[in-house]
């Protein structure tokens, strides 16, 4: 859980001093982004795996 909580702070300090304010918001939108096309990536590999590797 450690691990989760240092993710988190620097996500946080990487945003900080950011200016102007639309960019910082635009990058925090594309990493969420990012993470959800990770997570459907990753749930798609899994189902994948767990039903068989059939196309």
């Amino acid at each position: 859980m450690g691990t989760l909580i240092h993710f988190k702070n620097l996500y946080q300090q990487a945003f900080d001093d950011c200016k102007p304010e639309y960019v910082v918001l635009l990058l925090k939108v594309y990493s969420a982004f990012c993470a959800l096309m990770l997570l459907m990536a990753v749930y798609a590999f899994l189902y994948r795996a767990f039903t068989g590797f059939e196309f």
